[in-house]
C-alpha cells in the first residue's frame, strides 16, 4: 500500500501595496470615447480604432467608472439628436420624410457602432445596475428628442395621413418611404406606432369612408356599390401588406366594413330595382356572391340576407300555390315548384358557398308554401304519374334517378304524407293495371326511396301491388294450361288484386257481352277451385280490351279501349243505331262513366269511331249514336282513351279526404297507447305534443282529433282521467 500524499494548503495573499488609479484617468478616457462618438455621428469613423476604444470602455467599467461612462453617453447622444431634430425640422415639404428617414438610418448605424464599443458595459454594468441597454437607450432618446419634438410630432402625423389620403384618391405615393417611416415607429415600440399614427389613422379612415359610402349610396345601384366596397376593402388589406403593421389589418377592415357595409345593410338589400330581390330574380350570381362575402364579415349580415331571401321565396311560393290559373295543370304546377327549387339551389351553391343556414331557410320556405295548398300531395302524385307513364321515355337511368330524387325532395316538405300515399296508390294501381308504366325499375326505385324515408309500413301495400301483378301472370298461365279449348275466340287476362293492398274501389256492375261473360265465369270457377276461402268481385271499371273493327269501305282496325267502351261498341254488332237510353239500359254502366265513355268514342277528333245526333260538344240523354262508316286512321292500332278529369272532382276530393281522416284515427290511437304505455301518467298538453311529434313523419295530427281519440280510448278503458287533476291521464294495463 502506498502512503497517502500529504495535503497542501494554498493561500492567496492580498497585494502588499494598494493600487491607486490616476484621478484624471477617467476624464481622459471618457474624452477619448466622447470624441469617438462625435466622430461616429459626423461620419468620420473610418480613422477610429475600435479595438482601442473597446479597451478604454472596458477599463472604465473595470475601474468602477461605469456610471460616468453611461451618463456621458446619454448626454452626448442627446446633444447630437437635438441637432438632428433641428435639421429634420428645417426640411421643407416632401423632403421632410426623406430627411427623417435618412437621419433615422444614420442614427441606427451610429448606434450599432457605439453599442459595439460599449459592449462590455452592456453586458456587465447595465444588468447589475438595471439601466437601459445601449440600443434600447438609443431608441428612447430618438423617440424623446426627435419624434416627440414639438415641431415634428404633429407634422409627422399630418404628413403620413395626407399621403394615405392621396393614395386613396388615386395618387401614386412613395410606398417604400412610407414603409420605412412606419417601420421606424414600430421599432420605437407598439405603443408609439399606435399613439403616434394608428389611432388617428383609424379615426380619419372612418370619417373618409363614412362620407364616401354616403356618396356611393346616393349615386350607385346595389351591385355597383358592392363592387366599390369590395375594392376599398382589398385596397386597405393591400395597404397593410405594403407599409402598415400586420396587426392593423383587422382594425382597418373593421372600419371599412362598419362604414361601408354594416351601416347600409338594410338600404342595400332593399334597394329598388337592384337590391337582393332583384338579384335573386335575375340570377345575378356574381353580385349575390359579392354580397354574401361582404355581409358575412359584419354581425347580422347573413341574417339580413336570409330574412329578405326567405320573405321573397315565401311570397313567390305563396303566389305559385294559390294562383287559380297555375293550378289548372298539376304537372306544370309541380314542374314550377321544381324549377324554383333548382333556381335557389343554384344560387345557394354558386353564390352562398352552399351555406347550411341558407339551405335550411330554403327548405323551411318550401315546406311553408307547399302546405298552403291542400292539393299539393295529389298534384305531386299526378306529376309522378305523368313521368312514369310517358315522361321518362328515352331518358337515361341517371336522369330518372335525378327526377325521382327531386320528387322525394318535394315529398319531404309535405306535412300530409299519408294523403300523398293515398293518391300515389290510386295512380300506381291505374299504371300497373293498364300496363302503362314506362319502367318497372323506376317504379321500384321510387318505392325504395319512399321506404327509406318513411319505413316499411308506408310501402308494404305498394310492394303488395307488384306481388299481385306477378302472381296474376302465373295464375293466367295455369288457367290457359287447364283450358286448352280456349285457344280460339276471345282471350281474357285477369289481374287478381288483394283487397287490402289496392285502393278500395266501389264494385260497379256492368253487363259484359255474352262471349266475355262466359269466359269470366270459367275463370271464376278455375280460380275458386284452386284457392279455397276466397271471393272474387269483378272491377269492370278498371279493365281494358282490344277489339277488331271493320268500317264502311272494309277498312280494318284494332281498337284499344276500356271495358266500358268495349261493352258499348259490341252493341253495334246487332244494331245500326242506338239511343243513349238504350245503351244505358243494355250496359247498366253508371251515367257519369257512360257519358265520359261516349264522349271519347264520338267526340274526340281522329278517334271518333261513333257519330252522334244531334252534333254537340256534350252528351245528352236524348242523343242517338251510330257507327262512323267514314272513320279513317293511318294507324292499324288505334288507342281510344277515356275522357277523364285529371284532377279529382270536388265530391271525389271530399271522399278521399274522408278516407284519409278515417285511416288516421287508428294511427293516432296507436301513438297515444304507445306513449302512455311507456309514460304511465301524462298531462293533456304533453300527450298532444308527443303524438304530434311521433306522427309528423306521416301527417300533421289535428289536436282536436287527438282529443277525440283520447276520449274514445277512455271509453274503451285504455286510459282513465285522474280524480283530482282532470287534465292528467293514466294508462290502464
Amino acid at each position: 500500500m502506498s502512503n497517502p500524499q500529504k495535503k497542501r494548503n494554498f493561500q492567496i495573499e492580498a497585494f502588499k501595496h494598494k493600487v491607486v488609479v490616476d484621478p484624471k484617468y477617467a476624464d481622459k478616457t471618457w474624452k477619448i470615447l466622447e470624441h469617438a462618438i462625435h466622430e461616429i455621428y459626423n461620419h468620420n469613423s473610418s480613422g477610429l480604432s475600435f479595438e482601442e476604444l473597446y479597451r478604454n470602455a472596458y477599463n472604465m467599467v473595470l475601474h468602477k467608472f461605469g456610471e460616468k461612462l453611461y451618463t456621458g453617453l446619454v448626454t452626448t447622444m442627446t446633444a447630437h439628436l437635438k441637432e438632428i431634430s433641428k435639421s429634420i425640422e428645417d426640411a421643407q415639404g416632401g423632403l421632410f420624410l426623406e430627411e427623417l428617414n435618412r437621419k433615422w438610418n444614420e442614427h441606427n448605424k451610429a448606434l450599432q457602432m457605439i453599442r459595439d464599443i460599449l459592449m462590455y458595459m452592456d453586458r456587465t454594468f447595465i444588468p447589475s445596475t438595471r439601466k437601459t441597454p445601449v440600443h434600447e437607450l438609443g431608441l428612447i432618446l430618438w423617440r424623446d428628442n426627435v419624434i416627440y419634438a414639438s415641431n415634428i410630432r404633429t407634422r409627422l402625423l399630418d404628413t403620413l395621413l395626407e399621403l394615405v389620403h392621396r393614395e386613396r384618391t388615386g395618387e401614386v405615393i412613395n410606398r417604400g418611404l412610407m414603409r420605412n417611416i412606419i417601420k421606424m415607429l414600430m421599432d420605437l415600440g407598439s405603443s408609439v406606432y399606435q399613439e403616434e399614427f394608428e389611432q388617428q389613422f383609424l379615426e380619419v379612415s372612418a370619417e373618409f369612408y363614412k362620407g364616401e359610402s354616403q356618396k356611393f349610396i346616393e349615386c350607385c345601384d346595389c351591385g355597383e356599390y358592392l363592387k366599390k366596397a369590395e375594392k376599398r376593402l382589398n385596397e386597405e388589406m393591400e395597404r397593410v401588406t405594403h407599409y402598415l403593421d400586420g396587426k392593423s389589418e383587422a382594425k382597418i377592415t373593421n372600419v371599412v366594413e362598419k362604414e361601408m357595409i354594416e351601416n347600409h345593410m338594410l338600404t342595400l338589400v332593399h334597394m329598388e330595382n337592384s337590391g337582393l330581390v332583384k338579384m335573386l330574380l335575375d340570377d345575378r350570381y356574381e353580385d349575390l356572391g359579392r354580397m354574401y362575402t361582404l355581409f358575412r364579415r359584419v354581425s347580422n349580415g347573413l341574417l339580413t340576407i336570409r330574412e329578405v331571401m326567405t320573405s321573397h321565396i315565401r311570397e313567390i311560393g305563396k303566389q305559385l300555390v294559390t294562383d287559380p290559373e297555375k293550378l289548372k295543370d298539376p304537372v306544370e304546377f309541380v314542374q314550377r315548384l321544381l324549377d324554383e327549387k333548382d333556381k335557389y339551389d343554384s344560387i345557394i351553391n354558386l353564390a352562398f358557398s352552399n351555406d347550411k343556414m341558407f339551405q335550411n331557410a330554403l327548405n323551411s320556405s318550401f315546406e311553408y308554401f307547399i302546405n298552403l295548398n291542400a292539393r299539393s300531395p295529389e298534384f305531386i302524385s299526378l306529376f309522378v304519374d305523368d313521368k312514369l307513364r310517358k315522361g321518362l321515355k328515352g331518358v337515361t337511368e341517371e336522369d330518372v334517378e335525378v327526377i325521382l330524387d327531386k320528387v322525394m325532395m318535394l315529398f319531404r316538405y309535405l306535412q300530409e304524407k299519408d294523403v300523398f300515399e293515398k293518391y300515389y296508390k290510386q295512380h300506381l294501381a291505374k299504371r300497373l293495371l293498364s300496363g302503362k308504366t314506362v319502367s318497372d325499375d323506376a317504379e321500384r326505385s321510387l318505392i325504395v326511396k319512399l321506404k327509406t324515408e318513411c319505413g316499411y309500413q308506408f310501402t308494404s301495400k305498394l310492394e303488395g301491388m307488384f306481388t299481385d301483378m306477378k302472381t296474376s301472370q302465373d295464375t293466367m298461365q295455369g288457367f290457359y294450361s287447364s283450358h286448352l279449348e280456349l285457344g280460339e275466340g276471345p282471350t281474357l287476362t285477369v289481374q287478381v288484386l288483394t283487397t287490402g293492398s289496392w285502393p278500395t274501389q266501389p264494385t260497379v256492375t256492368c253487363n259484359l257481352p255474352a262471349e266475355m261473360s262466359t269466359l269470366c265465369e270459367k275463370f271464376r270457377s278455375y280460380y275458386l277451385g284452386t284457392h279455397t276461402g276466397r271471393r272474387l268481385s269483378w272491377q269492370t271499371n278498371m279493365g281494358t280490351a282490344d277489339i277488331k273493327a271493320t268500317f264502311g269501305k272494309g277498312q280494318k282496325h284494332e281498337l284499344n279501349v276500356s271495358t266500358y267502351q268495349m261493352c258499348v261498341l259490341m252493341l253495334f254488332n246487332n244494331s245500326d243505331r242506338l239511343s243513349y237510353k238504350e245503351i244505358e239500359q243494355a250496359t247498366e254502366i253508371p251515367a257519369s262513366d257512360l257519358k265520359r265513355c261516349l264522349q271519347s268514342l264520338a267526340l274526340v277528333k281522329g278517334k271518333n269511331v261513333l257519330r252522334k245526333e244531334p252534333m254537340s260538344k256534350d252528351i245528352g240523354e236524348e242523343d242517338a249514336f251510330f257507327v262512323n262508316d267514314k272513320f279513317v286512321s293511318k294507324f292499324y292500332k288505334v288507342k281510344i282513351g277515356t275522357v277523364v278529369a285529371q284532377k279529382e272532382s270536388e265530391p271525389e276530393k271530399q271522399e278521399t279526404r274522408q278516407r284519409v281522416e278515417e285511416d288516421r284515427k287508428p294511427q293516432i290511437e296507436a301513438a297515444i297507447v304507445r306513449i302512455m304505455k311507456s309514460r304511465r301518467v301524462l298531462d293533456h298538453n304533453n300527450i298532444i305534443t308527443e303524438v304530434t311529434k311521433q306522427l309528423q313523419s306521416r301527417f300533421l295530427a289535428n289536436p282536436t282529433e287527438i282529443k277525440k281519440r283520447i276520449e274514445s280510448l277512455i271509453e274503451r278503458d285504455f286510459l282513465e282521467r285522474d280524480n283530482v287533476d282532470r287534465k292528467l291521464y293514466r294508462y290502464l294495463a
